[in-house]
């Protein structure tokens, strides 16, 4: 974080605060990487065209990087207060004053809950619900099936060195959910009419996350630091009545003339509940295969499958900035995408810059690998899932369980050409079909064992096809990307969840009390995304219930 950063975040929050109704704001302020704080507050009285003294208040609202003319530029849009507001605004057409929406959590329901409220599983959907529910009064009770966060770390890198799988507590299972060990991105796409992104933000803030993710154009948090933004989360729940228990499984429900009245944990203890949050994740296989079997309905849908790719972190940079001289930028990222002859679509996926390659498997004798970044993003390489979209006209069942089948069979393939390690493989080779012998100019960052082998013993024919079309298409907008010595590591096979829980306009299945959210029941596709649906319910249940 540069100076100037580091001077606009402090008290970011409640500048925030302030920003509704009381501050203007002016976009396309643009100066050159490495600017001072004074070059800023000058281009900003430059483009407001007043005096010093008339400029009584100002801070960072936007931050982003404009490489698009061949000339890096930091791109910002700030907030500010002048001493007279009138003036300026009638006279400077590029000044607004900005709509701010402001989520506000409120109670407003009248029903008596009969059971406290339980949330399944304590990834970002299930932690934003659980936070909300405790804050309000409600008591909710946090069930997680893996292990806090400070264990499970533990059990992640005893697997990475040992390759000795915890099934229960991993990558994809434990306190924090899949996104713990990922780049924790926390961009999305997702339109925010209600303000819910930016109190997943704030939050995050709140409990110790970096305060520039509050104004980045593509804000990041980084493992390392995650780990300890859940952990002040859970303590906060915990300090508001609430519980959290973590190896605990979901195991059964019972079910009565349509509704939820009890459900049953570990396969042992059974305990009353008409009100259960589903935030299970896109990996909670045997729980979907128990939830089917109860009624309640499904879907397939479509998801993606394919490779991680890794290149030199200084290619990409170059690519994107046109320089190497990157000591006031951060490690370039990248999208890509193509349509392709076949009908498929071919992109990147939770590009992670300066990042590793990891083992995130949670079944055993299956690989499935993820990509992740330290919030420093400093390593040497940049690595991206390169994926092929992949329908229900694929699988070889109508059952709506097919996609986790299907994701299985790749997965069990992969644990095979790897002999239980990471199957990798040049580019060149792996459009040849034969196993590699040695790395090239790009060495692997990868966390966990992995071994040369043949991805194409792995892929069905039409994503490894694809796969090859795409990357030399991209490498029309990145200049290399079809370089014969980048390393392909498989398989990518948990991109989102391959099923669909069907809810309806109160959030709730069909099965009365059961509220299925976030990315496991498919309605979400990434840590904000996720955080801000598990928001949603809390909104439906609030407006219902009054607190247990």
């Amino acid at each position: 974080m540069g100076m100037v950063d580091r001077l606009y975040c402090r008290n970011k929050l409640l500048v925030m605060e302030k920003c509704e109704n009381t501050m203007l704001r002016i976009n396309q302020i643009k100066l050159k990487p490495g600017h001072s704080e004074k070059e800023l507050k000058e281009e900003l009285l430059k483009h407001l065209k007043i005096k010093e003294n008339e400029l009584t208040e100002y801070h960072i609202f936007k931050k982003s990087i404009d490489a698009r003319k061949g000339e890096v530029q930091f791109c910002y849009a700030i907030v500010f207060k002048v001493k007279n507001e009138k003036q300026l605004l009638s006279k400077n057409k590029k000044v607004i004053r900005p709509d701010i929406v402001r989520y506000s959590p409120d109670v407003k329901g009248t029903k008596t809950l009969k059971s406290r409220i339980v949330v399944v599983g304590s990834g970002p959907c299930g932690l934003f619900a659980a936070y909300l529910l405790a804050e309000k009064g409600y008591r909710p009770l946090l069930i997680e099936r893996g292990e806090n966060v400070e264990k499970r770390k533990e059990s992640v890198d005893n697997f990475w060195k040992t390759n000795v799988l915890n099934t229960e507590s991993n990558v994809q299972f434990g306190e924090g959910g899949a996104g713990t060990f990922s780049d924790g991105k926390l961009n999305t796409l997702v339109k925010d009419k209600y303000g819910r992104n930016r109190f997943v933000l704030e939050t995050f803030v709140k409990f110790g996350a970096p305060e520039d993710i509050l104004y980045m154009n593509k804000p990041h948090i980084g493992t390392d630091i995650l780990c300890d933004v859940v952990k002040n989360m859970r303590e906060n729940i915990i300090s508001n009545g609430g519980e959290v228990r973590f190896n605990t499984c979901l195991t059964n429900v019972k079910i009565h003339n349509g509704s939820l009245v009890s459900i049953e944990l570990n396969h042992s203890e059974w305990t009353k509940c008409e009100h259960l949050i589903l935030a299970l994740g896109h990996s909670a296989r045997d729980t979907f295969g128990m939830l089917y079997d109860k009624g309640i309905y499904m879907e397939q849908k479509s998801f993606a499958v394919g490779v991680r790719v890794q290149h030199p972190q200084k290619m990409i940079n170059l690519s994107q900035y046109k320089t190497n001289d990157n000591l006031h930028l951060p490690a370039a990222d990248y999208k890509v995408v193509a349509n392709l002859k076949n009908g498929r679509s071919v992109y990147s996926f939770c590009m992670c810059p300066g990042g590793y390659v990891v083992n995130s498997s949670s079944e055993e004798k299956r690989v499935a690998i993820n990509g992740m970044s330290y919030r420093s993003r400093d390593g040497e390489n940049a690595n991206s899932a390169i994926i092929v979209s992949v329908t229900p006209d694929d699988f070889d069942s109508e059952s709506p369980l097919a996609g986790i089948e299907f994701q299985r069979k790749l997965e069990e393939k992969s644990y095979i050409e790897g002999n239980g390690n990471i199957p990798v493989q040049l580019l060149k080779d792996f459009r040849a079909g034969i196993k590699s012998q040695e790395f090239g100019e790009v060495k692997p960052a990868i966390k966990g064992g992995y071994t040369f082998a043949n991805l194409r013993n792995v892929l069905p024919d039409f994503i490894s096809d694809s796969i090859v079309e795409g990357m030399d298409m991209f490498s029309g907008k990145i200049k290399n990307f079809n370089r014969d010595d980048v390393i392909l590591a498989g398989v990518e096979s948990r991109t989102s969840s391959p099923l669909r829980i069907r809810r309806d306009d109160n959030f709730e299945s069909n099965i009365k009390g059961i509220y299925p959210c976030g990315e496991g029941a498919g309605y979400a596709g990434g840590i904000t995304s996720a955080a801000m649906d598990g928001i949603k319910v809390f909104d439906g249940i609030s407006l219902k219930y009054k607190p247990f």
